[in-house]
Parts: C-alpha cells; structure tokens; sequence
C-alpha cells in the first residue's frame, strides 16, 4: 500500500478544493499518512532559544500543553520561558487547529482538541523505562490513563528542526492485519476491572473494553520482537519543515530518530466519519463479533 498521500499546501490558514478534501479524507481513513511537505511552522528569533534540551525536564520525553487549561508540563525553566513556550505551543495548536478546519470540514463540528506536544530530545539512544514505553517499536496508539471509548486519535506533527536532521518512522501493516494477528492474544478482563480503575481515578475516563482490547494490542506488538522484525514494514523520512497528519490509533507506526518536532493530538467520534467501517472500534468489533464501545 503507498503509505503517503500528499497535499500541497503552504500555508496553515490555505483553502482546499473539494476534492482535495474528498481525497485527504480517503486516505486518512485508510490508514495513510497525509504530508503536506511544504508547511513548516516558524519560530520567531526569540523561540529559538528552545532548539535546546535544557528546557526540557529530564523525567519528562516531551514538553506539554494544554489548550483547554493553559498548563504547560514536562518543562525546565523561569517563569519568563515558560510562558514564552507556552505561547509558542498555544499558536502550534491553533494553527494545527486552522488546518484540521480546512482539510476536513467534514470533522469540524464534532472534532476536539487534545494536547500540544513540543518534542526537543533525540529518539535515537534514548533509553526507555520498558518496552511498554519504547516508541522506536511498532505499535498503534492507546493511552492508559486517557481511555477514548472508540474515538479517533489524529495527530498533526511538523518536524523543525533547524540543523536538516530528518524525523524517520517506521510504518507497518494496515491495522486490520495487526488485529487478525493480536486480538485473539488478548486476555479477557477481569471482572469488574473498568469501575474500579474508575473509581480509583487510574483513568480518566470510563475505560470500555475497546480501550481495553487496545492497550493489550500496544503493548502485545512492543513485547513480540519476533513481529517487531518480520512484520511488513517501510522507512518513512519526514524532512525539517514538513508536516503530516496521522491516525496514530490505525498506524502501525515506530519512531526511530529525530529532533525538535511539534505535535498536536485531536479526537474524533466513529460516526463523525466519512467511512467508519474502517476505524479500528469497527474492525474490532467486527473480529470480536460484539460491542466493544
């Protein structure tokens, strides 16, 4: 399958054609990575000071935003840098916001914003605190503690860094393949297990078992080195002042290197989609033979 469909677009703020529309919503549905290799995001010479690690809180992989509350977490710094960093990461948001608007109106009313991401450490040589943490292996994405009960999970990212270096993922198999391979390796959950982890606030929503059967799914694809080597996979190189947008929940994706990327994540319910047979609570609920949401 060709991995990457491609828009040309330069600006955050630029208009579509229909079809161009048509087009980007096809492919992101179907699992392929939309690049737009002609949008960049600019710092100004003042934020440059953030091509820089120090910046970033050593117990932390990535400095973090949140647009809803204004909280900024994983950094290391005055007050003054704080919040020009959080400045910085409130424009990425809505920029990234302008072109989710412009590339799929189709999503506008229904979509909702998640957390911004600014990404100063180096992949490469970072060493993980398992291999449930590990993200240089394939997975889909599923967050323990933020539950999404089915909802899509997009990601717009652009990679600026300043000094040519690429961000290189790896991309593997569509996910209905990854699910014919995992869900029969997942355990039943035990009963009761949702409410209690509820009730004990170690999520912070109602975890069903969709999320469950995903979280198992993430960390059984990490776990299989034998898969992590023979699963059919292709090198994909994302060069400084691009971007692209993803359904990271879908894409079987591993990040293998690369340095001072930005990230904006949004979600999106099943049936806000153009084709919801192929999210991943469909495909699921489908092999599973039940409700899964």
């Amino acid at each position: 399958m060709q991995v990457l469909h491609e828009i040309f677009g330069k600006d955050w703020e630029a208009s579509y054609t229909s079809q161009m529309q048509s087009e980007a919503t096809r492919a992101i549905e179907d699992g392929k990575i939309v690049l737009l290799p002609q949008l960049t995001f600019a710092l100004s010479s003042e934020e440059e000071i953030f091509f820089s690690t120090e910046f970033s809180h050593p117990k932390f992989k990535n400095i973090s935003f949140n647009p809803q509350t204004g909280l900024v977490r994983g950094a290391k710094c005055d007050v003054v840098h704080q919040a020009a960093l959080k400045n910085m990461m409130a424009r990425y948001a809505k920029n990234a916001s302008q072109l989710m608007s412009s590339l799929f109106p189709h999503y506008r009313n229904t979509i909702k914003i998640g957390r911004t991401s600014f990404r100063p450490i180096e992949i490469y040589g970072r060493i993980p605190k398992s291999y449930r943490k590990d993200d240089t292996r394939l997975h889909v994405d599923a967050f323990p503690m933020s539950p999404t009960q089915g909802k899509r999970i997009f990601r717009v990212f652009t990679n600026v860094n300043p000094y040519g270096k690429e961000r290189i993922w790896r991309v593997g198999e569509p996910f209905a393949d990854v699910a014919k391979q995992f869900l029969p390796r997942v355990k039943k959950p035990w009963p009761g297990r949702a409410a209690i982890l509820s009730a004990l606030r170690l999520t912070k929503s109602y975890c069903t078992d969709y999320d469950y059967a995903m979280l198992q799914i993430h960390n059984l694809m990490k776990r299989d080195l034998a898969y992590q080597k023979s699963a059919t996979q292709e090198e994909v190189r994302f060069l400084p002042n691009t971007s692209w947008i993803v359904q990271t929940d879908s894409v079987s994706h591993a990040a293998m290197s690369g340095q001072f990327v930005f990230e904006q994540t949004f979600y999106l319910p099943v049936e806000s989609m153009a084709y919801p047979h192929l999210s991943p609570l469909r495909i699921l609920e489908k092999l599973a033979g039940r409700n899964l949401a």
